[in-house]
């Protein structure tokens, strides 16, 4: 019996990854969320979890794409609740019971793997843990077309660096393995197996790609649209920078690099926090003051509105 949780920043090839092992006779519990044109081979999503953790989130006010250092503890409140454990565990034991090898993906998940963690070892095997990479300013443009520009190219390039930086810590001493995206696209078999040694899952490690066909016909590199640079997104220097230091390190993961990068971040977004702190206070709704009513007022109240245009006139 095998769970794999396959995360990773959203437009970073999850859906692929996801689709693949589903083809390959890992169970991807349904229904699963309907594919679109932003992603038209499929999302390899279970609908239950993306509304899970849609409903968490909401409740925290946190999102997909959150730059906030301290949008963590948020999500880390919520996944102490017991109610919140016990409906995970619910869920997750009752699709292990209909499957002995799983794999679960939501861009969302991310922000809730301590949780999950917990859980599978609660009803079951431990996780296995397969992480997304895509040079971010790919993951911007794509993220850009598909869901819209309600947010900056630099709130989402910071987000990218707080998500990839947390995601590796969550998972850090635990059964993992990184793809790349091109890799993917250029020799999927040969990452799938390579996945399979790394995490000890010896149906992928023996993996022959000409018995799964239908795991060949997902693979379309035609899809591989976005391969751009920083041209052409308003991201600070600053900015690209700190994501071209982590992009560079989490290849590679060590953790001492990758602990001193997430505190040149929390320093970096603090800073920004304190300097644009007008801005927020400028936009924040504004508490009226409430003044005591007189006696007199409270009778002036009950009086027709033309009389107390008479009395205001006498003053």
């Amino acid at each position: 019996m095998s769970l794999i949780l396959v995360v990773g920043v959203g437009r970073s090839g999850t859906s692929l990854f996801t689709g693949l092992l589903g083809r390959l006779g890992f169970q991807v519990p349904q229904p699963e969320i309907l594919a679109d044109e932003s992603n038209p081979r499929g999302f390899g999503e279970p609908k239950w979890v993306v509304d899970f953790h849609s409903g968490l989130m909401r409740r925290k006010r946190v999102t997909v794409f959150d730059a906030r250092p301290a949008a963590w503890e948020k999500t880390a409140e919520i996944s102490a609740d017991p109610a919140v454990v016990g409906e995970l565990r619910a869920w997750l034991k009752s699709e292990l019971a209909q499957a002995s090898d799983v794999v679960v993906k939501d861009p969302r998940i991310g922000w809730f793997l301590p949780l999950w963690q917990q859980v599978a070892e609660d009803v079951g095997p431990s996780p296995a843990f397969v992480q997304m990479l895509r040079h971010p300013a790919q993951i911007l443009t794509s993220a850009k077309k598909n869901y819209g520009t309600w947010q900056t190219d630099a709130s989402r390039a910071a987000a990218w660096i707080n998500v990839t930086l947390e995601t590796e810590r969550a998972t850090r001493g635990r059964p993992r393995a990184y793809v790349l995206y091109p890799s993917l696209l250029a020799d999927w078999s040969a990452e799938v197996r390579r996945v399979g040694s790394v995490l000890g899952i010896e149906r992928l490690a023996s993996l022959d790609p000409a018995e799964h066909p239908e795991a060949a016909g997902l693979v379309d590199p035609s899809l591989f649209r976005n391969r751009t640079g920083w041209e052409g997104l308003e991201v600070p220097d600053r900015v690209i920078e700190l994501a071209e230091d982590v992009w560079a390190k989490i290849q590679a993961p060590d953790a001492g690099q990758l602990d001193a990068a997430r505190a040149d971040y929390d320093a970096l977004y603090g800073e920004a926090e304190a300097i644009s702190q007008s801005s927020v206070t400028a936009v924040r709704p504004r508490k009226r003051a409430v003044q005591p009513t007189s006696a007199r007022g409270k009778v002036v109240r009950r009086l027709p509105m033309g009389l107390r245009r008479v009395l205001r006139k006498l003053k």
